[in-house]
């Protein structure tokens, strides 16, 4: 009898930490579903998988039409849900707190929460539906989740509410064999973190060089996790540069 594959939904796939996550996951014997706004960037993303293990998608997490779709999208293709790699998200400007607009907060909050929300929930339906039944589910959180930067305030006040919502999860889908799992990243490179080596701002107002650590371990830790058994689970792992300005920050 051949196996089951297993699947996994990674959305922000077209770049960065997506895109490193979507292509380790497919070489470690996943069908990834490479979800995003950018179609381009995706198939780009896809072009990295081995052939026949990576599945377009274009969504958009904001919009609940587009994540059911997505999701759907998924079970008719796959018939399940393994793991969900709750990746999209986005920053504001980095302006003081009393500039910022609320189309810009809103913008925020959109994507990184009410997006982590809504494709969170989807995935649990799904898995929760199908047999075997379980899953995992993983949100990409920031080292922002328990410390600001200077003018971040949309970005910081998401990713604190992403552990609350991380916990819940991991809670509620005790009794359906989901688990939940947050990693917070600090300074992995990619195109997001170029001005950290080029200098950004610190909590004393000075403009500072920050090491980055390439993104490939970032992949790695997500494929850990994504393996382990579901009576096992890491509810949160912080993976960072060693040398940034994390510990005693501010």
């Amino acid at each position: 009898m051949a196996a089951i594959p297993r699947v996994a939904i990674v959305t922000g796939a077209g770049s960065g930490i997506g895109r490193a996550v979507s292509v380790k996951l497919a070489h470690g014997g996943y069908q990834v579903v490479l979800a995003g706004r950018r179609k381009a960037e995706l198939q780009g993303t896809a072009a990295e998988c081995p052939e026949g293990s990576a599945l377009v998608v274009a969504a958009d997490v904001t919009d609940p039409v587009s994540v059911r779709a997505l999701f759907t999208r998924t079970r008719d293709a796959y018939g399940r849900l393994d793991v969900l790699f709750n990746n999209a998200g986005m920053f504001a400007p980095p302006v003081a707190f009393e500039d910022l607009t609320y189309e810009q907060w809103k913008a925020v909050v959109d994507v990184n929460l009410n997006g982590a929300f809504l494709c969170a929930q989807a995935a649990m339906r799904l898995m929760k539906s199908q047999a075997p039944k379980g899953g995992r589910i993983i949100n990409n959180g920031s080292i922002s989740a328990m410390v600001p930067r200077p003018n971040a305030a949309p970005y910081t006040a998401t990713k604190h509410a992403l552990s609350g919502l991380t916990k819940s999860i991991a809670l509620d889908g005790r009794q359906h064999n989901v688990a939940c799992s947050q990693i917070d990243i600090g300074n992995a490179a990619t195109e997001l973190s170029a001005p950290m080596s080029s200098g950004i701002r610190q909590a004393d107002g000075s403009i500072r060089s920050e090491p980055v650590m390439d993104v490939a371990h970032v992949a790695d830790a997500v494929l850990y996790m994504a393996n382990l058994p579901l009576d096992a689970n890491v509810l949160f792992m912080t993976l960072k540069a060693t040398a940034m300005p994390f510990e005693g920050r501010g």
